[in-house]
């Protein structure tokens, strides 16, 4: 058993931990990167939603109380899409650029996450 100090959040803890086994634990970690290097294919997912336009997503999870805009409806950048209501507070989503709405996923009352695609624009 080997005995460390480890200090969290300026608090110092005395910790004994127990080896098991010590040539499995070493091929264990060996493995684990491996995985840690398939974690860039998924990145590739998210282009795939631009390709019709660009995308307008919620920044942050909560509630839609309004959609301001329709499917076809210019939008410059800047301008409302939708009220997004979060932690008590209303928030107004933008237009991320300037083109026409070809999409528009929620409606209100609707819930969002992050990184949801509230609507598209072309």
């Amino acid at each position: 058993m080997k005995r460390f100090n480890i200090t969290v959040n300026g608090k110092a803890y005395d910790v004994a931990v127990e080896e098991v086994g010590g040539a499995a634990p070493a091929a264990a970690p060996v493995s684990a990167p491996a995985p840690a290097a398939a974690a860039p294919a998924p990145a590739a997912a998210p282009a795939p939603a631009a390709g019709n336009g660009t995308p307008v997503k919620a920044p942050m999870p909560g509630n839609i109380l309004d959609v301001k805009v329709s499917v076809g409806d210019s939008v410059t950048t800047g301008q409302v899409i939708v009220v997004l209501e979060a932690m008590k507070m209303e928030n107004d989503i933008v237009a991320n650029a300037t083109g026409k709405i070809t999409s528009i996923t929620v409606k209100k009352g609707d819930t969002v996450n992050s990184d949801d695609v509230i609507a598209t624009i072309a």
